[in-house]
């Protein structure tokens, strides 16, 4: 088994979120997250609505904006070639905007190499391109055995991976995010973008299943 695991250290939890109200007094970090939003909006690094604001972006997002990027990049070298010399600057023409500076780095799936996202220390995630991550992608079994074991977790989402096939597990961090660009399956030669981009699933994305005429998403 060939695992390639490329990680730095730089995590962070970005995506605070306050109590619900079933879940009791607010702890540590929600605390922390508070007073030091309340400290940035008095020093006026923040305006008191910003975050609102990017969370109602957020909120826009989802798998189907990847799905598109990867169907333009089935159809057109060109783009193609843009995508996996800087998938950032390439996914904001395609008219996709980024609201935090993280660069994101798009991966080539091929018939010799299979990438995997993980984000071992908590769950950075490109969140601009295909929305909130599932919860078995922030749960820490996967976390965990992804980069120790990647062959056996793929095989419990179906996939099986040839032995002569290098699997590559990418690591997130909180300046570095990941998006797989899974083969274009065969019988699609027809198929126009729209038809393309309907096939691609968020879990193609981030490498745990290929794309197929008929898949389905795990949740």
């Amino acid at each position: 088994m060939n695992t390639t695991e490329s990680h730095d250290g730089h995590h962070h939890h970005d995506h605070p979120h306050a109590p619900g109200p079933d879940e009791g007094p607010p702890g540590y970090y929600e605390i922390m997250e508070t007073a030091m939003r309340e400290l940035l909006v008095e020093k006026k690094q923040l305006e008191p609505g910003e975050i609102r604001r990017q969370i109602e972006v957020l909120d826009t997002r989802s798998p189907a904006l990847g799905a598109q990027v990867v169907a333009r990049a089935w159809i057109n070298p060109d783009f193609r070639a843009r995508l996996l010399a800087d998938g950032r600057v390439a996914c904001e023409e395609f008219g996709i905007s980024f609201y935090d500076d993280t660069e994101l780095i798009v991966l080539e799936n091929t018939e010799k190499v299979h990438n995997l996202i993980v984000c071992t220390l908590c769950s950075c995630y490109p969140r601009p391109v295909l929305g909130l991550p599932p919860d078995w992608y922030k749960a820490k079994p996967y976390r965990a055995r992804a980069v120790k074991e990647p062959r056996a977790v793929l095989a419990e989402f179906g996939t099986h991976i040839p032995e002569d096939v290098e699997i590559r597990v990418s690591d997130s961090t909180a300046v570095v995010r990941y998006l797989v660009l899974p083969l274009r399956p065969d019988g699609t030669e027809d198929f126009s973008e729209e038809q393309l981009a309907a096939l691609v699933t968020r879990d193609a994305m981030i490498g745990v299943i290929p794309v197929k005429l008929q898949t389905v998403t795990q949740s």
